[in-house]
C-alpha cells in the first residue's frame, strides 16, 4: 500500500511538472507575440507605403522617359519596382494573417488562464488548500 502511495506521489508530481514546463512556455510565448505584433504592425504600415511609393513611381510620367533613354537602368528598376510590390503585397497579407492568428490566441489564452484560474479556486476550496 505505501509503494502505491509513493506512486502517486510521483504521478502528481510529474502532472505538476508538466504543468509547470506548459506554463513556462505559454510565457515564453507571450513574450515573442510581443516581437510578432511588431512584425505584422510593420505589414500594415511599411508595406502599404512601400506599394504606394512603387506605384508613384510607375504611374509617373518620366518614368516612362527613363525606361526609354536608359534601357539597362529601366529594365532594372521596372523589374525591382515590380519585386517591392509584390512582396510588400506578401508582407502585407502575412501582416494580416499573422495579427489575425495572434487575436485568436489571445482570446483562447485568456480563456485557458480563467478557465484554469477556476478550476484552482475550486480545488482549494474542495481540499481546504491555502491558494499562494
Amino acid at each position: 500500500m505505501e509503494g502505491y502511495v509513493k506512486m502517486s506521489d510521483d504521478t502528481q508530481s510529474s502532472r505538476r511538472d508538466v504543468l509547470d514546463l506548459m506554463d513556462n512556455f505559454i510565457s515564453k510565448i507571450l513574450e515573442i507575440r510581443k516581437i510578432l505584433l511588431g512584425v505584422s504592425l510593420s505589414g500594415f504600415i511599411l508595406a502599404p507605403f512601400a506599394i504606394g511609393l512603387s506605384i508613384f513611381l510607375i504611374t509617373h510620367p518620366h518614368f516612362f522617359i527613363v525606361l526609354e533613354r536608359e534601357y539597362e537602368f529601366g529594365i532594372a528598376l521596372g523589374i525591382l519596382l515590380g519585386v517591392i510590390i509584390s512582396l510588400s503585397s506578401i508582407w502585407m497579407i502575412t501582416g494580416i494573417r499573422q495579427y489575425v492568428a495572434l487575436k485568436s490566441w489571445n482570446k483562447k489564452y485568456r480563456e485557458y488562464l480563467q478557465q484554469k484560474d477556476e478550476l484552482d479556486k475550486k480545488i482549494a476550496s474542495q481540499y481546504g488548500l491555502d491558494q499562494d
